[in-house]
This record gives C-alpha cells, sequence and structure tokens, in this order.
C-alpha cells in the first residue's frame, strides 16, 4: 500500500510555466498545444509511452530544443528572449546524463559551480558532499562510482546552483529499490523547502503515486489527463495509476478522450 506522502509548502508562486508548446518536425508533430505549470514547492509528474512528448518537452524547457511555436517561462523569465537568465535558475538530472567520468566527484561540482557562478562556491560544494553521503568519495572518478553513488553525485550537481525548477527524466532508473527510497526522500525534502518546483518523469508508477502531488498524462504530445496521481485511478475506473497508465498508453489519438474518461 503507497502511502500519502505529507503536506508539502506549495506556493502560487511559478516556477515554470508552459503555454501553447507545440513542436513539428516536418510532418510529424511532437508535442501539440501544450499547456501546464509547475508551482514552487510542488512535485509534478510529466506521464506516458515513449514517443508521448516527454522528452522533447524537457528539452525545450532546458532551451536545448527550440519551440516551433508556444512559451516557456522559468521564475517568470521568458527562455526565448533571456536564455541564460532563465537557465541560470533550473537545473536537470537524468540517467542517460552521467557526470564526466574522468573527472572526480568535487571536480564536477567545481566544475558546474563554475558554469552556474555560484557565490561561496566551496561552502556549497562541502554543504552538497555532506547532504549526499559523498564526502568519502570526493575524490574518486565519477565513472568508478556505484549507480548509486553516481545518481547522488549527479543530484548534487542537480543542486548546485539553488535552481527554482529542477527537471529529473527518469532520477531512480538504474537504482535497486533502497537506494530509490532515498533519493526519493531526499527530492521531497527538498520540495518541502518551498523555493523549487520539480518535474519528474518515470515510468514507475509507485514511485509517481509516492512522490508527486500531480501528475500529467500525455500521449501524442498532448495532456489528456491531469490530477492527484492517488485519486485519478478510481476517478477514471481503473483499479491502480498502472492500470490508467496503461489505458492511456494503448489509446489512440481519435476518441482518446472518450475512451479514458
Amino acid at each position: 500500500m503507497v502511502s500519502t506522502p505529507s503536506p508539502r509548502s506549495k506556493t502560487d508562486r511559478i516556477a515554470l510555466r508552459v503555454v501553447n508548446l507545440r513542436k513539428q518536425y516536418a510532418n510529424v508533430t511532437a508535442v501539440d498545444d501544450l499547456s501546464f505549470t509547475v508551482r514552487r514547492g510542488e512535485i509534478v509528474g510529466l506521464l506516458g509511452p515513449n514517443g508521448a512528448g516527454k522528452t522533447t518537452t524537457i528539452n525545450i524547457v532546458l532551451g536545448v530544443l527550440r519551440s516551433t511555436t508556444g512559451s516557456v517561462e522559468i521564475a517568470d523569465i521568458d527562455i526565448a528572449k533571456h536564455r541564460a537568465r532563465a537557465l541560470a535558475r533550473t537545473n536537470f538530472a537524468a540517467v542517460y546524463a552521467a557526470l564526466p567520468g574522468n573527472l572526480t566527484v568535487i571536480e564536477n561540482l567545481r566544475f558546474f559551480g563554475l558554469l552556474y557562478s555560484v557565490k561561496s562556491l566551496r561552502a556549497r560544494i562541502e554543504e552538497l558532499l555532506q547532504e549526499f553521503d559523498l564526502a568519502h568519495l570526493r575524490h574518486t572518478k565519477c565513472g568508478l562510482l556505484s549507480s548509486g553513488e553516481q545518481t547522488r553525485a549527479a543530484l548534487a550537481k542537480a543542486l548546485i546552483n539553488r535552481p527554482q525548477l529542477l527537471l529529473l527524466d527518469e532520477p531512480t532508473a538504474s537504482l535497486d529499490p533502497s537506494a530509490a527510497q532515498i533519493i526519493r526522500a531526499k527530492i521531497q525534502s527538498l520540495a518541502s523547502q518551498g523555493d523549487c518546483g520539480i518535474l519528474w518523469t518515470s515510468h514507475n508508477m509507485y514511485e509517481v503515486e509516492a512522490v508527486c502531488d500531480r501528475v500529467l498524462f500525455l500521449s501524442h504530445g498532448k495532456v489528456l489527463l491531469e490530477g492527484d496521481p492517488r485519486a485519478l485511478p478510481k476517478e477514471h475506473g481503473a483499479a491502480t495509476l498502472e492500470d490508467l497508465f496503461i489505458r492511456v498508453a494503448r489509446e489512440p489519438l481519435a476518441g482518446t478522450m472518450d475512451g479514458v474518461l
């Protein structure tokens, strides 16, 4: 049985605002008129099958891709108009985006801290080494770390600049259940402080139900369902969040809303 997380310190301050986002590749529409927000102190799950548009959306928010139409604001800063200012307030971690393996943990943190012009960088690095239990690994090359250690190092890097928006793409995918639980607890603790909004993608519905305040189900680049992950299954006649995910994933684009709802 999944326990309901304790209430977090959510605010009306917007960490991320996505409005009418569209990404077109020739005859393929990867993201189709997508709009949503993430408040500070809130963890929002971005869910959907492979090809639903999750990674494209994240890459647009990160400034890696340019949207065809629509807008993205990070902490009320339009990324198209003020890219550097907006991205200075965000950070990212994913299982497929490993830190440079030839650099040690402390070298990686220093490198990214310098990129973000972090003030009092030495003190910030020490703080993160302690928080993520990496102090004894500070001089170990990241390529020699275990999966759990690499994930902790990647999260330390993702928090180096105290982001107002944190993007996490399958952050616990390579971890055993015990290590994944520790990482989830650290991220929930971060959200509870109320200064950072988190956009989280995962295919682990147990994890999503345990961690996320709200979820968005994507299919073919559109939001089909949105709501509390603990309430949505019952609202739509599904036994579990995983059953609802499977139903959404298998629905064709035409008539999807009628089929799911």
